[in-house]
């Protein structure tokens, strides 16, 4: 590693962009589906927070850059619950809750779904095991 990349001291994830071509419906299922605060909003962009990470939704600013998202992967406590709930609210299911992997002391779950905007997201769930 070069001495000027060590000095970067990223820390975290500030903020994902989102692309976007329906700025109002997209900004509708992140808010009233999958249930982010939305911070704010300016012309032609909108802002959630996901645990610290902010979420930008807005349109591509050139055509090399519109393309599908990134998948992210939402943590949530009870992947079942959270199915059932995406499935009342109308989302598109990609893949039910399956079991990933079985790890020491825990189980990882994950579910697939879309977005309006056809990105493809996950839950994820890290199930304790039971002693």
């Amino acid at each position: 590693m070069s001495a000027a990349a060590s000095k970067l001291s990223i820390q975290n994830i500030g903020q994902i962009s989102i692309i976007v071509h329906d700025l109002e419906r997209a900004t509708a299922f992140y808010r009233d589906t999958l249930g982010l605060p939305l911070l704010f909003t300016v012309p032609n962009l909108a802002f959630f927070d996901c645990g610290g990470v902010r979420l930008m939704l807005g349109p591509a600013e050139t055509p090399e850059l519109d393309h599908p998202s990134s998948i992210l992967y939402f943590r949530v406590s009870d992947i079942n619950a959270a199915h059932r709930q995406l499935l009342e609210l109308g989302a598109k299911i990609e893949a039910p809750p399956r079991l990933i992997a079985p790890m020491p002391s825990y189980d990882l779950w994950m579910m697939g779904f879309r977005d309006t905007e056809g990105n493809i997201m996950e839950l994820m769930s890290e199930v304790p095991r039971v002693r």
